[in-house]
């Protein structure tokens, strides 16, 4: 395994963050952004969630507010395009994130998984590498019933109160989510360690990511 410091060039980094839905970052790197802005204090952050309705636009930017307090910057847009049928208005997506390609330039983006199997995430994923060809890509996994968790090879190792603090945060801005039996402390807390395991993280606890593409330069 190779191991390096948490650290990117410069101190100033601009982040893309990607989500379908409005709780889909949180939950898939929540923990590693807390540990980037503490990082990197400087840091710019494009927050971008593509379907939302009212409820869930204002639980996004409660959310939203919490997770990048103490950033450098933050731009947080929520669009409105419609949840579950993204593959079948996918021009109309893709036309956005052309748009999206002329106003940030990130040093890292945070995106969906390839291999993950709700439509609407998968085609999040798609679009970002045909949109960003240059650009330091993370897949984010979301743990769900099609049981579609893929095997990591980067992880962010996560002190408790990382972990704490994403968990609480999800928990508490996403009330509208309570009802569904996969949204529960335990199974958040179950990722983070299941990645922790596989990273030998000293915590215990880590999130795990996809890089399908980097350049050692």
């Amino acid at each position: 395994m190779i191991q390096s410091m948490f650290s990117l060039p410069g101190d100033r980094l601009s982040v893309l963050c990607l989500g379908a839905h409005s709780d889909d970052i949180e939950i898939g790197c929540g923990g590693t952004i807390l540990k980037l802005i503490e990082s990197y204090p400087a840091t710019e952050f494009a927050w971008v969630i593509l379907s939302s309705d009212k409820k869930r636009e204002e639980e996004a930017k409660s959310s939203a507010a919490e997770f990048l307090d103490g950033a450098g910057a933050k731009n947080v847009v929520i669009k409105s395009f419609r949840d579950g049928f993204f593959p079948y208005i996918g021009g109309e997506i893709k036309d956005y994130f052309e748009s999206l390609k002329q106003a940030v330039n990130p040093d890292l983006i945070f995106t969906h998984s390839r291999a993950d199997l709700h439509q609407d995430h998968r085609l999040v994923s798609e679009l970002t590498w045909n949109t960003f060809r240059d650009h330091l890509i993370l897949e984010y996994e979301v743990p769900k019933y099609d049981g579609d968790l893929a095997t990591a090879n980067v992880f962010v190792p996560l002190e408790e109160r990382y972990c704490q603090k994403k968990i609480k945060s999800i928990m508490n801005r996403f009330p509208s989510q309570s009802a569904n039996q996969w949204f529960t402390e335990e199974t958040f807390r179950a990722t983070l360690r299941f990645r922790g395991i596989e990273s030998n993280a000293p915590s215990g606890f880590a999130e795990g990511f996809i890089c399908r593409k980097m350049i050692l330069a």
